[in-house]
């Protein structure tokens, strides 16, 4: 069993007292007993201080707290805790060093709980913590007092077993401590495999939680064993289960005469797809062709996942659960079983498949004249891959080159007009690796984002745009009875930036020689724009694109719209990708019950499912970073002692990180590598300086590092120093 934590009374009355360490007693005394008065003597007697000196300190104390505002005397000499704004509920966010800040609405500033004082909270519950008095200037801070939600009770980790007892080693560094296994719970599990375990016991005065053994996952550093345990990390399904694979498996894939009867029919219009060379589930789809009137006729095709998977079904309710596909670097875990992602749904070539699609009348200038939504059935008469797709854009040759060339003559002409008015172009590098048949990684390198992918883009973009404008009731369109005039939807929003992290980037990349004006909306948008361009191909771009995508708002899900910024769209939703996204499909609800003139539903029972899909998509965010991550020390595990040239991406009191050149691996330059000086964080100014010769390590300067250790479990780089061949920041 773990060992308890044991007060000992006779010890802790021979420590030395000093006033801050009394207050603090003092102060417990009131938080346990918040409605009670309490005079020196009886604070004395609940802290058994019986020495005269101790016990004048303890009225000074009260009077100092009733001075500051804490306290409040209700008779003479006796003292009362005032009630007002002491407690705040928020969410924990835990440290990798144990301690804790919680993110209150109720509180300007983030508390600070020590160790000791989040009384078994971990990181992401929901806690209520009761204030300590603050000094001015002081940072608040307090303890938990009641856990109100366990953010989770199952964690991933690596099983230690000895005589008597097993423990389990968290992957996280957000649970600073491991959780003891009695030998009867590990329920199979062996020395060295990876496990998830629920916590069923957490006793009072005790470090180790003791947990049960729920699922086995294999052994440490088996690819498969990875992956899993990174999608359990995560609190993320891996299969399906048999109920919803039964589900999917009784659905038909033969159209109704029906169906053909009741939908527009596209399957003589020349259409087609344009997709990642390993993408399975086609979810769009585009078609061409030439009106009498000289216009063009584009459709955007989306694959009709509401025809088959209905409101409140078992399907639909997994489908909810998940809310999104995750994207590992060797897998997707779709949010559909793989019968309807990959099958039924994906608009594969040569298949009639069916279609909720809008459908835009345009001219050579890409101005819009009509605009049409509803069910339709189509024929894809080809599939390209991106690649493809750019090789036609490129040498003007190739299948279907003249709808391929309009199309593409359409989106630029869209993408330029939207630019002017104020969209933001961020396309960042993906890392992508090439993997062989166990799982090892061959090579590292970043997805290319082209002219083709723009072309696509601009087509889902508009679309989007189009249905959120309808579905809040700026556009009609032809429906079998009237026009839905539709309050309720579901929006894709990006609030403007913060301006005080906006600021704090203008003067860091200000030391590069760059400039950001921040005077106005539109002005930012111009000078970011501007930067983007300006730092392509320099070592400082990955690191520069980044902090401008942190000092940006993140795009979440709400029925509450207040426009898209980085699209500079008043109204924007997802409609594009129903078999990968659930607010797609409820959007596509959505529009088809405005379509037939629906009054709005109910707006909170359609946040709920916001907030769900927002929530999930961070998780399976987080869940591609952590398998990029573990693959990258993969890749670099065999490369210890290679010297590679980097760029310092990150600044931190423990040390710097670097990001190689070569192939964007990222690993830590301890601080305690640093011997040639003492050194300092500057947080102000990015960087870590010597405090006796002034040398400086600055967020974005080139040096040469040495990959020093790989640490799978941890997914850990070690770098070491070897020199700096230039300063690109502040002495640039």
């Amino acid at each position: 069993m773990p060992k308890r934590n044991k007060k000992n009374s006779d010890s802790a009355k021979k420590q030395p007292v000093n006033k801050k360490s009394l207050r603090e007693n003092v102060l417990a005394v009131f938080r346990a007993s918040p409605t009670d008065t309490f005079n020196y003597k009886q604070i004395s007697s609940r802290l058994e201080i019986k020495d005269h000196p101790l016990k004048k300190m303890i009225t000074d104390i009260l009077y100092d707290l009733k001075t500051e505002g804490v306290l409040e005397e209700i008779q003479t000499g006796k003292f009362k805790q005032k009630t007002e704004a002491f407690y705040v509920t928020g969410i924990v966010d835990l440290t990798s060093h144990g301690y804790g800040f919680v993110q209150s609405k109720e509180h300007p500033d983030d508390v600070f709980v020590s160790m000791k004082n989040l009384n078994h909270a971990l990181h992401g519950d929901k806690v209520k913590v009761y204030l300590f008095a603050q000094r001015k200037k002081a940072r608040p801070e307090g303890e938990v007092v009641e856990i109100l939600e366990r953010a989770r009770n199952t964690f991933v980790g690596t099983i230690e077993i000895s005589k008597n007892f097993a423990f389990l080693i968290p992957t996280t560094n957000k649970v600073p401590f491991d959780i003891f296994i009695p030998l009867k719970s590990l329920n199979g599990a062996q020395n060295g495999q990876k496990a998830v375990v629920k916590i069923a016991e957490w006793q009072p005065g005790t470090k180790n939680p003791i947990g049960e053994v729920v699922e086995v996952l294999g052994f440490s550093g088996k690819h498969e064993t990875e992956m899993h345990a990174i999608l359990a990390e995560f609190e993320l399904p891996n299969k399906f289960a048999k109920e919803i694979d039964d589900a999917a498996s009784v659905l038909s894939e033969i159209i109704s005469a029906e169906e053909y009867k009741r939908r527009r029919d596209f399957r003589d219009i020349t259409t087609f797809t344009i997709d990642p060379t390993d993408a399975k589930d086609f979810d769009d789809a585009l078609s061409i062709r030439k009106l009498e009137n000289g216009n063009w006729e584009i459709g955007v095709h989306i694959a009709d996942v509401s025809h088959y998977v209905k409101p409140d079904s078992v399907l639909d309710n997994e489908a909810l659960a998940r809310a999104t596909s995750v994207y590992l670097v060797d897998r997707v875990v779709p949010m559909l079983p793989e019968r309807l992602s990959n099958h039924i749904c994906s608009l594969r070539p040569n298949e009639e498949k069916l279609c909720y699609s809008a459908v835009f009348e345009m001219n050579n200038n890409a101005e819009l004249f009509n605009q049409w939504f509803g069910h339709t059935i189509i024929f894809s008469n080809r599939r390209f891959t991106y690649q493809e797709a750019q090789n036609v854009i490129d040498t003007g040759e190739g299948d279907l080159k003249d709808e391929v060339l309009t199309l593409h003559h359409l989106a630029q002409t869209l993408r330029k007009e939207r630019f002017k008015k104020g969209a933001i172009g961020f396309e960042r590098e993906e890392v992508r690796f090439e993997i062989d048949a166990t799982g090892k990684p061959l090579r590292v390198f970043s997805k290319e984002f082209g002219e083709s992918n723009q072309l696509i883009e601009e087509f889902m973009l508009l679309a989007n745009k189009k249905v959120a404008e309808f579905c809040t009731g700026l556009l009609s369109t032809p429906s079998p009875t009237r026009v839905g005039k539709g309050k309720t939807s579901v929006y894709r929003i990006h609030d403007k930036p913060n301006m005080e992290k906006l600021q704090t980037f203008a003067t860091f990349i200000s030391k590069f020689g760059y400039n950001l004006q921040t005077t106005s909306a539109k002005k930012i948008s111009e000078s970011l724009n501007d930067l983007i361009d300006k730092v392509k191909g320099k070592n400082e771009q990955n690191l520069i694109e980044t902090l401008a995508l942190r000092s940006m708002a993140k795009a979440v899900y709400s029925t509450e719209n207040i426009g898209h910024y980085g699209l500079a769209f008043k109204h924007y939703t997802h409609f594009t990708s129903p078999i990968r996204r659930y607010p797609d499909l409820l959007v596509h609800r959505l529009l088809d019950y405005y379509l037939e003139g629906g009054t709005p539903p109910n707006r909170d029972h359609y946040e709920a499912m916001c907030k769900k899909s927002s929530d999930m998509e961070k998780r399976a965010a987080d869940a591609e970073r952590a398998s990029i991550k573990y693959k990258q020390v993969e890749f670099m595990s065999d490369k210890i002692g290679q010297v590679f040239d980097g760029v310092i991406s990150g600044v931190t009191d423990w040390g710097f990180f670097v990001e190689l050149i070569e192939n964007k691996c990222e690993g830590l330059v301890a601080m305690r590598e640093l011997t040639d000086d003492f050194y300092e964080f500057d947080v102000d100014n990015y960087c870590i300086s010597g405090r006796r010769k002034g040398k400086k390590y600055q967020l974005g300067d080139a040096v040469k590092v040495e990959v020093y250790r790989a640490n799978l479990p941890k997914k850990q780089l070690d770098f070491r120093l070897i020199s700096i061949p230039k300063q690109s920041g502040a002495d640039k």
